[in-house]
């Protein structure tokens, strides 16, 4: 759910496609990151018999409170975390995830995910545990590097770590703008067409905040448990490391890595427990660029469940990012 703008509303991300691949819709669903509802409610006008709306976010579910009860009991409300589905699902003949910060997260400048309105320096999607504010008032510089360059690829993460320290020697960072200027400050001036200077370190921190790379190895393993055989699963993601995690996992449970040498002998495998539907990603199309713009950078990725067991993949192997601290 990334790259909405303030102004924007929430418009479900390459959901053609996703129907399209599930049609005809029906059995039980689950929607990993409910957000807005778009996908939801899609997939319950389509013909799923239920759909199990999980969020971590508690205004989700408040926002959705005019609308859900038209649909009874077929939408069942789930507070907390995707990567815990196995906990109150099973069966399941699809889940849908939709990865990052939702548009209505973005547009509530007291929640402190966007450098564009000034809010208090927050970025938690569950409004509980430690903020962004924590981390660059409380970690060393090099954790805070550490941060930034691997979670945002940002190149200049140790010249903003030492301006972060050195800046809350005096005064505590507080505040979106506050952190925002900062990073600004430490970069060469923006041209026209690049994205804000701040981009890359907001995503790497609200990443360290909500811990969503743990969230989507955790998550992607669960869903393997989940779904029946023949369930659908959908990954929507919107940047590089998101989307070689899921396109490593799925290629590793399709059984589709290979061999690295050829000259190697054919390794045993155990058997498939998920077939690619196509083996590259899906990009927006030109028609629903021109709907939906923040769709420019999402990527999707299918695959179906086959009835052999679930099993486990290493994190390491999907090329998930790891801090000193989390080793």
């Amino acid at each position: 759910m990334e790259q909405a703008t303030p102004s924007a509303p929430h418009i479900p991300v390459l959901l053609t496609p996703i129907l399209n691949a599930a049609d005809p819709i029906s059995g039980h669903w689950l929607d990993g990151t409910f957000g807005a509802g778009g996908y939801t409610r899609a997939i319950l006008d389509a013909g799923a018999d239920s759909v199990i709306a999980v969020d971590r976010d508690p205004l989700a579910f408040e926002m959705a409170a005019d609308w859900a009860q038209s649909y009874g009991t077929r939408l069942i409300q789930q507070p907390g975390v995707f990567s815990d589905m196995a906990e109150f699902a099973s069966n399941l003949d699809g889940v849908v995830l939709d990865l990052g910060v939702s548009s209505m997260q973005l547009d509530l400048a007291e929640r402190g995910f966007s450098f564009m309105r000034d809010g208090p320096l927050d970025m938690r999607m569950g409004q509980d545990g430690q903020s962004a504010a924590d981390i660059v008032n409380e970690y060393s510089a090099e954790e805070i590097a550490e941060i930034l360059y691997n979670y945002g690829e940002e190149r200049a993460s140790r010249r903003i770590a030492r301006a972060i320290l050195e800046l809350r020697e005096t005064t505590p960072i507080t505040t979106t703008l506050q952190l925002a200027d900062l990073i600004e400050k430490c970069l060469p001036r923006k041209k026209t067409g690049q994205s804000h200077p701040a981009t890359r370190s907001f995503q790497a921190l609200r990443i360290a905040v909500n811990n969503e790379y743990g969230e989507l190895y955790q998550g992607l393993m669960a869903a393997e448990q989940v779904l029946a055989p023949g369930g659908l699963l959908a990954i929507v993601t919107f940047h590089s490391v998101e989307d070689r995690m899921a396109k490593r996992f799925l290629q590793s449970r399709a059984g589709t890595t290979g061999n690295a040498n050829r000259f190697a002998p054919e390794l045993q495998t155990e058997k498939p427990a998920f077939e690619l539907l196509g083996r590259k990603a899906i990009s927006a199309s030109e028609d629903e660029l021109a709907h939906n713009p923040r769709a420019r950078s999402a990527k999707l990725r299918l695959a179906r469940r086959t009835d052999a067991p679930a099993g486990r993949i290493d994190a390491k192997s999907l090329g998930m990012p790891m801090l000193r601290r989390d080793r």
